[in-house]
């Protein structure tokens, strides 16, 4: 057991995503950047039952380029672009895979909405067109969400901690922040975490009976937002304590300060603001942080309209008349609302701002709302100087969690 006395750090030193707009950070982050849009025609199911047919789908993912053809017949997809995020991950912060054998007792978390939905799809085609015995017998160990975290575990020898989080689309954040914990408490040195989630018919129909799909693109702000475009991907952190991460000469892109998590607990689909509100000001405080301090923050940023109404709100509660000098943007314009994946591909997004010092912006803003009246970084990314940054999720079921990240000097 370490000694507890000790003040424990915890940094970033590594970054993997798997994302509509790219697959590693560099690509992920230069389309960011250019405000590239993902969103694209449904192709992973057939569509023309509905009268919305757009989401954030990764269109270029190849997963024998990370795990054995023979491997991947036991995963689903959302497991292989975990597994694809957290090798790209591990691999950006110098750890190879002859080095794995001897870090058994690190861990990892991760979060999802969904989990491998799509495997009881096809389960359920596969019966009606042919009976039970035409099903694939494996499709019953491919389905549970904990199969997500367990693939990493299992294929990077990880014998540490393990633990999934169904928290809705705030699961990413809720991942990081309990590997925060696991490392500031001593329990490891070294964690995976983030978030993974993959497009399927029942997430989409779901989405889509709640009409909180929009026709084509993701408006969050503007005053004409009409929704979210349902999106899928990965994104996995390598989070390290730092004089562990500076003995190995690790690349290190922020130093995580704190956390805020609170309930709304007001209803299952309708965000409230004291609940993102408290989150947000719990982060600040475990921080040891003003709300001047903060020097961006990327947003939640649904499009939908209430959640956008709601979040600003928030903002507005917590930081007052110091929230027009705080650039605020949205990346789901961009990427689709991934779910699980959500939080933690904008923790990474949060982690590359402060490297370049460079935001990225709220694409298809196009009206101002006098109900939104923010900087939400228009259009075009921006340079700006940036010491603090404020990842905020505000998820289904009331989840709220705020998470700070600082420029490590």
């Amino acid at each position: 057991m370490r000694n507890k006395n000790v003040k424990r750090r915890v940094v970033v030193t590594g970054l993997g995503v798997v994302s509509s707009i790219g697959i590693g950070w560099q690509e992920f982050w230069k389309n960011l950047l250019a405000g590239k849009s993902g969103i694209s025609e449904v192709s992973w199911f057939d569509s023309k039952q509905f009268d919305r047919k757009f989401a954030g789908e990764v269109k270029c993912f190849e997963p024998t380029q990370f795990l054995e053809a023979e491997k991947i017949k036991f995963l689903g997809r959302a497991s292989q672009m975990a597994l694809a995020a957290g090798t790209l991950a591990l691999n950006d912060a110098g750890i190879t895979v002859e080095e794995l054998p001897k870090r058994s007792g690190l861990g990892v978390c991760i979060g999802t909405t969904m989990g491998e939905p799509q495997i009881m799809e096809r389960f359920d085609e596969d019966c009606c067109k042919g009976g039970m015995k035409s099903t694939e017998p494996l499709a019953v160990s491919k389905y549970p969400s904990n199969n997500i975290a367990a693939t990493l575990s299992i294929n990077f020898g990880f014998k540490g901690p393990q633990k999934m989080f169904a928290n809705a689309c705030a699961a990413g954040n809720f991942a990081v922040g309990q590997a925060f914990d696991f490392i500031k408490s001593g329990k490891t040195d070294l964690m995976l975490a983030g978030g993974a989630d993959a497009i399927s018919r029942i997430s989409y129909t779901g989405f889509h009976r709640l009409i909180a799909i929009a026709p084509e693109r993701c408006q969050p702000f503007d005053k004409n937002r009409q929704g979210m475009i349902p999106g899928e991907g990965a994104g996995i952190l390598v989070l390290e304590e730092i004089e562990h991460a500076r003995k190995r000469g690790a690349p290190i892109y922020a130093e995580i300060l704190g956390y805020g998590v609170a309930s709304d607990a007001y209803h299952m689909t309708q965000p409230y603001f004291a609940g993102g509100a408290k989150a947000i000001k719990k982060a600040l405080q475990g921080s040891d942080l003003k709300p001047e301090s903060v020097d961006y923050i990327n947003a939640h940023g649904t499009g939908t309209p209430e959640n956008d109404r709601t979040e600003c709100e928030v903002f507005k509660a917590v930081f007052g008349e110091h929230l027009k000098n705080i650039p605020v943007s949205s990346i789901k314009s961009m990427l689709g609302h991934t779910m699980g994946a959500a939080s933690a591909l904008e923790s990474i997004a949060c982690c590359l701002a402060l490297k370049d010092q460079k935001i990225p912006p709220t694409i298809n803003y196009e009206t101002p709302d006098p109900e939104c009246d923010i900087d939400c970084v228009p259009n075009t990314s921006r340079k700006h100087k940036m010491k603090v940054v404020l990842n905020n999720s505000l998820a289904f079921g009331g989840n709220n969690f705020a998470l700070t990240f600082k420029k490590e000097v």
